[in-house]
């Protein structure tokens, strides 16, 4: 087992080690995160633990339940598929207005956000290749500049981000690029029709790609931190 040590270990290496356990399934859905053991583990103390929990938290990673404690995530089978569905009806509709309302501006804005996508993605693990395409999405209603649809895209986003990261075969983690690139293309045409049967057939592919029959993680956290 690695060992940490106060000096080498901030926030961000427990929050790294405890994302990478989760998403390669080394620790179960609903395992609760006890402090005291997680700082034990990485010889810190637990208001550092605290704050990484919170953290992982505010990423939906895990949550945080009053007098209970933190408990690993555990999207359901049900659940990740309403997330879908609520995320195609609703981008649907967005695709819709953005290229009702394109713009040259808001139409560069996409293109450029497509060349740092391109760019991250070579570099990025399975974390930051879910959350550099989760940010296209989101970068779409922000440049309709509707904030309401912004908070809801960044809280869809959030969720699936979990799902996918759970339930997606390494195999499939390279799905969207491409994808948005044809989504852009189709606005830039002004051809609405084709720009949301786009979007739909890239959220439909995602939630395709996912896998639910996976092996059962350790309960273990020292094991699963290993």
């Amino acid at each position: 087992m690695d060992s940490f040590t106060p000096t080498s270990t901030n926030t961000n290496t427990i929050v790294d080690a405890l994302t990478k356990a989760i998403v390669e399934h080394r620790l179960h859905p609903g395992t609760k995160l006890a402090e005291q053991k997680l700082a034990d583990h990485f010889g810190v103390s637990r208001t550092l633990v605290r704050q990484a929990l919170f953290q992982l938290s505010q990423n939906r990673l895990i949550r945080l339940e009053p007098a209970r404690g933190a408990f690993v995530a555990a999207p359901t089978v049900a659940e990740a598929r309403q997330v879908f569905a609520v995320r195609r009806m609703l981008e649907a509709e967005m695709t819709r207005a953005f290229v009702r309302e394109a713009t040259p501006g808001r139409i560069k804005a996409l293109k450029d956000h497509l060349v740092q996508e391109k760019s991250a993605l070579k570099d990025k693990d399975a974390l930051g290749r879910s959350e550099v395409q989760a940010d296209f999405h989101v970068r779409m209603a922000q440049l309709l500049e509707n904030e309401v649809l912004v908070q809801m895209m960044v809280e869809l986003l959030s969720r699936c981000s979990l799902i996918t990261l759970m339930y997606q075969t390494e195999s499939a983690q390279e799905i969207g690029a491409e994808e948005h690139d044809d989504i852009v293309k189709a606005i830039a045409a002004k051809d609405e029709a084709r720009a949301v049967q786009l979007m739909e057939e890239h959220l439909r592919k995602i939630e395709s790609s996912l896998t639910f029959d996976r092996k059962v993680p350790s309960n273990d956290i020292a094991m699963a931190l290993a």
